[in-house]
């Protein structure tokens, strides 16, 4: 991508998902059931710690590199949504941890000893209003005690740890409403034992998406990560990294359903012609294809700006707008060359289709995109 295109690891990355046919997702869909063997091979083979440096036992790998693994890991038909968190919010550990959080977790997620895949900060009453969230933990002695409610937090029920935003100053008693958020690394196996519970949402995709309840539970003071009250900075941080990963998953949704949608229109005939040779069926394909590619130019575009150190709010906010709207013109055109056909589970359409329109709502929706670039990048009055 930013100085190369990462073939190998295209290639192996495609090598596994090779043993993931649409078969195995179908069949989870069926038992609302999670990956774990897919999310194993991945942990086997490095790729969830890709971004982890090599010293705490990852690879060390770019974030173009990141970029790469999950594109064609969506590419392949398969579904990063199972664990393509845990490649980027380690980096509040990684960037903002002290010392000893990073040697006591860090080796271990490399490892695949420790899952961290959750991520808790949505809250029902406040949705991408961060600053608004309730959840609070209170200082006594040497722990917290948190109460609240998460929502949209998902793979909690297979992870160890959580990454947890919550109030530790009231919001009516900081200078800035970012200030008085902190930052907790939360183990899930002593958080449910002390008060916390876990709801699953059934949703429209096999998300594996949940409600946690903080009751009274306790979190050790030392898994605070950084300075109390910083914490918005520090989620802040990673963001970018999130979106920038999450447009190249776009991009591979892309690439999936035009080459789906492509190869059908060649071999499906109708009235005596393959329906491809119609400019009806050719030209929704054809203009996917051209948007897929813009926004594959804006993802690698962002990553370099990433890599480099550089800010890319304005780069990794379009990334992901644009490869979310590519993903989802592929999606429509492939359902109209496939027909009814598309509705059947065993093509993996109608799969793919609803997992890549999660992608213009979550991790962001794109009005909240707009209304960034119209304020921090065209001098716009704050909308919101």
């Amino acid at each position: 991508m930013s100085k190369q295109d990462y073939a190998e690891i295209r290639e192996e990355v495609a090598k596994l998902c090779a043993g993931f046919p649409g078969e195995y997702w179908q069949r989870l869909e069926r038992d609302s059931a999670y990956p774990d063997a897919f999310v194993q091979a991945l942990t086997d083979a490095g790729y969830l710690s890709a971004l982890i440096p090599e010293e705490y036992g990852g690879s060390g790998l770019p974030l173009s590199a990141a970029a790469a693994i999950l594109e064609e890991v969506q590419r392949s038909g398969c579904n990063g949504g199972a664990c393509h968190a845990q490649m980027y919010i380690m980096g509040s550990i990684l960037r903002h941890g002290n010392e000893d959080q990073k040697q006591r977790y860090l080796p271990r997620i490399a490892s695949g000893e420790l899952r961290l895949q959750a991520f808790g900060v949505t809250e029902p009453t406040s949705g991408t209003d961060t600053t608004s969230l309730k959840t609070f933990a209170r200082r006594e002695g040497d722990h917290y005690v948190v109460n609240g409610q998460k929502i949209w937090t998902s793979r909690a029920e297979y992870s160890d740890l959580m990454l947890l935003l919550a109030r530790t100053t009231p919001k009516d008693e900081v200078a800035k409403k970012t200030d008085g958020l902190s930052v907790f690394i939360v183990d899930m196996q002593e958080a449910r034992k002390a008060g916390m519970t876990i709801r699953p949402i059934r949703t429209m995709m096999n998300h594996a998406t949940t409600e946690v309840f903080f009751d009274n539970v306790k979190v050790p003071a030392e898994n605070l990560i950084g300075e109390e009250g910083k914490g918005f900075r520090y989620i802040l941080s990673g963001m970018n990294a999130e979106r920038i990963l999450i447009a190249a998953e776009c991009i591979g949704d892309a690439k999936w359903f035009i080459k789906k949608a492509s190869d059908y229109s060649k071999e499906r005939v109708v009235f005596g012609r393959p329906i491809g040779q119609n400019q009806g069926i050719q030209f929704p394909i054809a203009r996917a294809h051209a948007q897929m590619r813009a926004a594959e130019l804006m993802v690698h575009e962002a990553a370099r700006l990433y890599e480099q150190g550089e800010n890319c709010g304005e780069e990794a906010n379009i990334a992901k707008m644009l490869a979310a709207e590519a993903s989802w013109a592929a999606a429509e055109a492939c359902v109209q060359t496939y027909g009814g056909f598309a509705f059947a589970e065993e093509y993996d359409v109608e799969r793919k289709f609803r997992e890549t329109r999660l992608y213009q709502v979550a991790p962001i929706s794109t009005n909240l995109i707009l209304s960034y670039i119209a304020e921090h990048v065209l001098g716009m009055p704050r909308s919101y």
